[in-house]
């Protein structure tokens, strides 16, 4: 299932491009969609440019709901 923050569209390849891609995601352990994400991300670094990541957290939220990590406690918060 797509991440919501994606985009997602139609991509036609040429069927041996296909193959060479799902045969190197394959070898690397990555998806077939990872992959072309990798690709690009390298073909764009190599040019010059570097867009910005947008990635969401992964896992259990904080249980005191705060997003700092465990042990980051403010100077503030430790004093008193």
């Amino acid at each position: 299932m797509a991440s919501p923050d994606k985009k997602s569209f139609a991509l036609r390849l040429d069927p041996a491009l296909w193959a060479e891609v799902e045969r190197l995601a394959a070898q690397e352990l990555r998806s077939a969609n990872a992959q072309i994400e990798y690709l690009l991300r390298e073909a764009l670094a190599r040019r010059g440019i570097k867009p910005t990541v947008n990635r969401s957290p992964r896992g259990r939220p904080p249980k005191d709901g705060s997003s700092a990590e465990p042990g980051s406690e403010s100077a503030e918060s430790s004093e008193g």
